[in-house]
């Protein structure tokens, strides 16, 4: 019995840790295409200048060129949905443009796990930088 409840609690823990790995909650493609019909999200893409430019979820921000300016480019409403997101699932990039939106105050801060290639890999459009 103690084991079993040992195991219990060692799959709620990891279910914990993947959710918030890195301290942000995650969000599925579905979730996300479904914030970005209502228009009530606005993305970072932390793969750098040269993958954005190549191609990004629509709308996306680039956050290596943003970075700097990010507080003009992001909403004023601190409690507005901001996504970041990277490479992949092992790509731990979206954490630098998450901790710079959390530290301008945004307090509703998620992270596409999938990133750029999960989104690819589910046929969804990404459109060329400009």
């Amino acid at each position: 019995m103690k084991r079993l409840i040992a195991l219990a609690v060692s799959i709620v823990g990891l279910s914990a840790f993947s959710v918030y790995a890195g301290g942000y909650a995650d969000i599925t493609i579905k979730e996300l295409k479904s914030d970005m019909a209502a228009k009530k999200v606005t993305l970072l893409d932390a793969n750098g200048t040269e993958s954005w430019q190549k191609g990004h979820i629509p709308g996306a921000i680039n956050f290596e060129t943003s970075e700097k300016s990010l507080a003009q480019v992001l909403p004023k409403d601190k409690s507005a949905l901001i996504v970041a997101y990277c490479g992949n699932p092992q790509c731990k990039a979206y954490q630098a443009a998450a901790k710079a939106a959390e530290k301008l105050g945004y307090t509703n801060i998620r992270h596409l796990t999938a990133g750029i290639a999960g989104w690819k890999d589910a046929g969804e459009l990404t459109e060329a930088g400009k």
